[in-house]
């Protein structure tokens, strides 16, 4: 019974958050910045062809971006809330409430997969209007549906992980710039096949890249395969890659977590405070 007022506390609390974020301007706004300026930039790619094909370079890149959308959600998004929210004292009223560390992290996981989620909608209408090629079958459609479940799964804690493990936002470029360069050779903003034998190991090694190649298998052509690693979708690969994703990160985040939140009181969230407004003088 206290298992289930926990999550329905968590899932509420999620969705007071969704609901602030898009009612309030400058939220929402800094909640759409970014995907409006990556569509901008995918429309005017709509000219451009793929190497060796004739399909538009901005077509192929939208299922992609649809991927890179889930996992910095799922990393990056979730880091700096729980960055953030140490700093002000947010955790740390969590903490000192019953069941409030487990509430909060399933409201954190709600918000960020449901914002994720809105995000992958809101982006999918436009592609399957302005952006040719782009299509969704049924089979498409499932393929779509367990991709980002299993991505958002895979992703969620290792952005608990970060967070839990940096002092504070001004560490924040720690996790920008190493995800910027992780997605810089994942094939979302070109084919991979294009890139270093060694670039494609590398990436391969991280969810971003199998999110990317599961969004494409669910919303490409089937011939567009042939610009991919081994020309395939590999989903099997997809499956198996973002699973085991999942499971390190499970295993890893509430430890990681409970240890950062046992190190967390009124006297550091003071000091941190101090220093905070020191900086801003």
């Amino acid at each position: 019974m206290n298992g289930l007022r926990t999550a329905r506390l968590g899932l509420a609390r999620g969705g007071i958050e969704l609901r602030q974020t898009f009612t309030n301007w400058p939220d929402l706004f800094a909640y759409l910045f970014f995907p409006v300026i990556q569509l901008v930039v995918l429309f005017l790619l709509r000219g451009h062809r793929v190497p060796g094909a004739s399909f538009s370079l901005g077509s192929l890149t939208l299922p992609s971006a649809i991927g890179m959308g889930l996992a910095f959600g799922g990393i990056v998004g979730i880091t700096a809330q729980l960055c953030s929210e140490r700093e002000d004292g947010t955790l740390l009223r969590a903490k000192a409430t019953p069941g409030g560390m487990a509430g909060y992290v399933i409201g954190k996981i709600s918000y960020i997969s449901a914002g994720s989620l809105v995000g992958l909608v809101g982006t999918l209408v436009i592609g399957l209007i302005a952006f040719p090629g782009v299509h969704l079958t049924v089979g498409g459609a499932a393929t779509l549906v367990w991709v980002a479940a299993l991505g958002l799964l895979a992703t969620i804690p290792l952005g608990i992980v970060a967070g839990s493990v940096l002092p504070s936002p001004r560490f924040m470029p720690l996790v920008m710039l190493p995800f910027g360069g992780i997605a810089a050779i994942s094939g979302i903003f070109y084919p991979i096949t294009h890139l270093a034998r060694w670039l494609q190991a590398v990436a391969q090694v991280f969810p971003v890249y199998w999110l990317g190649l599961g969004t494409r298998a669910a919303l490409l052509p089937s011939n567009l395969a042939s610009v991919e690693i081994d020309g395939a979708w590999r989903l099997p690969l997809v499956f198996l890659v973002l699973a085991l994703w999942s499971l390190l990160g499970l295993a890893l985040a509430p430890s990681v977590l409970r240890r950062m939140a046992r190190h967390e009181s009124g006297s550091r969230v003071a000091a941190r405070r101090e220093r905070a407004m020191l900086r801003a003088t």
